[in-house]
């Protein structure tokens, strides 16, 4: 396995490439952000540690230009940043796990392993079907090019359904993962799919009979 370290701290980045070498991994290092793009973007890694405060570009500007351009290489990213939303922003950036410093090392190791084992797996930071894009990170939906306007639950019910390009979700599965509590009644689905298609259009969920819904491309 050959994995990428992209880390500006001289001392850490031959640290953790003597450490994964002596577990059998295959290191190259990088010590800036553009230099561990171009890396990156060769696309023969099967993992990159990424250092969120490098030179040049920063390690969330990395994996959003990794995942622009359909680099689906795992991420494990590593900031002495701990912060609730600089997680979140690194996650929905497109990385894959959130490594704060100072770590152990046999966790990061365990870390990269379980991101080896789901392999690279397409997961776009900007998820697009036919006419609509929606940012998660930004928390913005366009549709044709142009702003739409969304509820948080609105938001959550559409991201999920976009996660799921062309296959059918049941209202059981919606309301589990879009709502707080399961035990909500299953017509809070059908209200909001209704929202949905008023500010969407009445094309951009299809129901499909008996069995639940499935996002088409957002016409009218």
């Amino acid at each position: 396995m050959r994995v990428l370290v992209v880390e500006d701290e001289v001392v850490m980045a031959r640290a953790l490439q003597r450490g994964l070498a002596a577990e059998g991994f295959a290191v190259d290092v990088a010590t800036d952000g553009d230099r561990g793009l171009d890396l990156a973007l060769e696309d023969d890694h099967d993992a990159v540690l990424l250092d969120v405060m490098l030179p040049g570009l920063s390690g969330y500007e990395v994996v959003r230009a990794m995942r622009a351009a359909e680099i689906w290489t795992p991420v494990l990213m590593l900031s002495a940043k701990d912060g609730d939303h600089d997680v979140a922003d690194g996650l929905d950036l497109g990385a894959d796990d959130y490594l704060a410093k100072p770590f152990a090392f046999v966790v990061l190791v365990a870390r990269l392993r379980a991101l080896l084992r789901r392999g690279a797996v397409p997961r776009p930071a900007v998820l697009v079907v036919g006419s609509l894009t929606l940012d998660p990170a930004a928390r913005t939906v366009r549709q044709d090019g142009a702003d739409v306007e969304l509820t948080a639950r609105e938001f959550a019910l559409l991201e999920y359904l976009m996660r799921r390009p062309g296959q059918v979700v049941g209202k059981v599965e919606l309301r589990d993962h879009v709502w707080d509590s399961a035990g909500d009644d299953l017509n809070v689905v059908e209200v909001y799919v209704g929202y949905l298609r008023r500010k969407l259009g009445r094309a951009s969920v299809r129901t499909v009979r008996g069995a639940g819904y499935v996002v088409a491309d957002g016409g009218a």
